[in-house]
């Protein structure tokens, strides 16, 4: 792996209550082969890698973010944006740092506020499609992930953010933790029907708070500690319902408890969707550090 100059960074991004979160790691754009770079979040024990690019545009700062998984390239990662702005504040010094984010997926605002203990990032996503879950795909993905007809609620969707993935609402918190998929027999629904993954949400109480956990094996990722773009389809589709805004827990399962908070942007083209996270710099190593590491010993 070359690039053994440049620093990367471990930031725990949708922390909730100021704990938990999942870790990310970020990296300065530096000459790296995609093989490289998958590698990156196998060697660091993250889910995730996000490598940016910034400077001084016209209008002000811009930054361009790759997202990469141990299975490859995505056009687009929610938590990974959260954990890239977070970096950017941090490395601007500013109390608010605004930020013209450009990924695979499109460009976009984002802006990071500098808290007492952590940094709170949100930004607008690209426009959410959705449609309903064909027959096929329900019947293909609900045995695969154990979810059972006594606690499916209706409404199962199809909902495209970069990548498309099944949104499917249960009936109570209790059944989300509940889950015991088959992940060799979901990776394999998921890849013929072409599906990132699969997000299994609680259906939210009147206050707009939810639990969900998001499965995707196709990926790399059996399960995710934060999926900030699947919460967006999420609000997005709520938003039909005349529910503008989402708060979801995560995480819990994988011992790390995450939130995310989601909200429709009123009168917006396409179905934009706000997303906020709060997150943390946890460390910094040098990658030649990173280099001597192996999956089995990972710097801490």
């Amino acid at each position: 792996m070359s690039g053994d100059d440049a620093q990367l960074t471990i930031v725990r991004a949708c922390l909730r209550d100021g704990e938990g979160g999942s870790p990310t790691a970020v990296m300065e754009e530096t000459p790296l082969s995609d093989d490289e770079r998958r590698r990156v979040p196998a060697l660091m024990g993250t889910s995730h890698a996000v490598f940016v690019s910034a400077h001084d545009g016209a209008d002000g700062p811009v930054a361009r973010l790759r997202f990469f998984t141990a299975e490859g390239e995505l056009p687009a990662c929610g938590h990974g944006t959260i954990a890239a702005l977070a970096f950017l504040a941090e490395r601007a010094e500013r109390a608010e740092h605004r930020t013209t984010l450009h990924t695979p997926g499109g460009a976009f605002a984002g802006r990071a506020v500098r808290e007492e203990d952590h940094i709170t990032a949100s930004f607008d996503t690209g426009p959410v499609d959705l449609r309903e879950a064909t027959a096929t795909e329900c019947d293909l993905v609900l045995p695969a992930l154990g979810v059972t007809p006594d606690i499916l609620a209706p409404g199962a969707r199809t909902a495209a953010l970069g990548r498309p993935r099944l949104l499917i609402p249960v009936a109570t918190r209790s059944a989300v933790a509940a889950l015991d998929p088959d992940l060799e027999r979901l990776r394999a629904a998921c890849d013929r029907l072409g599906l990132l993954g699969c997000y299994v949400y609680s259906v939210p109480e009147p206050s707009g708070r939810a639990a969900a956990r998001m499965f995707a094996p196709s990926i790399g990722v059996p399960e995710d500690v934060a999926n900030a773009n699947s919460t967006a389809c999420l609000a997005a589709h709520l938003a039909d319902q005349r529910l503008t805004g989402v708060t979801v827990d995560m995480g819990d399962s994988l011992g790390s408890p995450s939130t995310i908070s989601a909200a429709a942007r009123p009168g917006s083209p396409g179905g934009l969707v706000r997303l906020c996270g709060a997150a943390r710099i946890e460390h910094v190593l040098h990658t030649d550090r990173l280099l001597r590491s192996e999956p089995g010993n990972r710097p801490g």
